[in-house]
């Protein structure tokens, strides 16, 4: 079974997936299979190995992973048994994010200003990866990776991030601007350092950022005002839902804008643009006035 499964990953990263989670939980899985003598998957044995997971979502997971696999290898061969896909009932929801109005974020980074010790470069550099998020709608493993190297004349240049894309996202003047003068007084020794880094000098860590984000949500009194605790990731969901906002008016011209934040944002296909996307009072403001407009020209006309 190794050997099918390390087929199925080689193919499967050769299109573009890291596959590191389904590498984990398959070999996890054939060892199971090994030890009942089974070469072959069978379901019963799946769903054994997967109800092994500490919650509901994890053994779905589990099972996911195995009927992913099953539905390749069965092609080839046949022995191998395909589990009911939804036998622990998960059903994934989609978390409403929250989007940052222009005065939190100006909260977000004046808090990230005040942060000890002051005078520190610590201050100025999440102040700096704040706003630089808010502006571009970057993964935070994105911004976390890039180099003085990235940052061009021409914009930022991310490298081979998730589906192993690579893309050159533009700046506005305003942000390469707020990005310069943080390198100037940042002084990296070489293009191959980080742009944002710690207090040792060495690239900063996910667990650490969003611990200090979560931080200055709180002293910035947004999660006062939030149904539900803000994150660090709801800046891309923001990022998304004031490009939409500014959208040209017109069906084709609307359609082209959402192709290009689809490519700016990094995705594969239109379809995760749109999961970014909220409907705030703001933006259902809009498309009412704009579906009056368009409604009363039809009626003059």
């Amino acid at each position: 079974m190794l050997t099918a499964i390390e087929t199925y990953l080689d193919l499967r990263r050769a299109t573009g997936f890291a596959m590191s989670n389904a590498e984990c939980l398959l070999r996890s899985f054939a060892a199971f299979a090994a030890e009942r003598g089974q070469p072959h998957v069978h379901a019963q044995s799946a769903i054994d190995w997967a109800a092994l997971g500490p919650s509901v979502a994890q053994r779905d997971a589990r099972l996911q992973a195995v009927c992913r696999f099953v539905r390749h290898v069965q092609i080839e061969d046949d022995r191998h048994e395909l589990p009911p896909a939804n036998y622990f009932g998960a059903r994934k929801r989609r978390r409403p994010p929250h989007i940052y109005s222009s005065a939190e974020l100006d909260r977000l980074i004046e808090v990230a200003l005040q942060l000890r010790p002051r005078g520190d470069l610590r201050a100025q550099t999440y102040a700096t990866l704040i706003a630089l998020l808010a502006a571009t709608g970057l993964r935070i493993s994105e911004a976390l990776k890039l180099t003085v190297a990235d940052v061009t004349r021409d914009g930022l240049l991310i490298r081979e991030t998730k589906f192993r894309k690579t893309r050159l996202v533009p700046l506005h003047d305003t942000a390469a601007t707020g990005l310069q003068c943080y390198l100037a007084r940042r002084r990296p020794r070489s293009d191959d350092d980080p742009v944002f880094i710690d207090k040792s000098g060495g690239a900063m860590r996910y667990i650490a950022v969003k611990e200090t984000f979560d931080r200055l949500v709180i002293k910035a009194g947004i999660t006062e005002a939030a149904k539900r605790r803000p994150r660090l990731h709801d800046l891309r969901h923001t990022f998304a839902v004031r490009a939409l906002q500014g959208s040209p008016a017109g069906r084709s011209r609307s359609g082209a804008h959402m192709a290009a934040l689809s490519t700016y944002m990094g995705h594969v296909n239109i379809y995760a643009t749109y999961w970014y996307l909220e409907a705030i009072a703001d933006l259902m403001r809009d498309i009412a006035v704009a579906g009056e407009e368009f409604l009363s020209s039809g009626r003059q006309s």
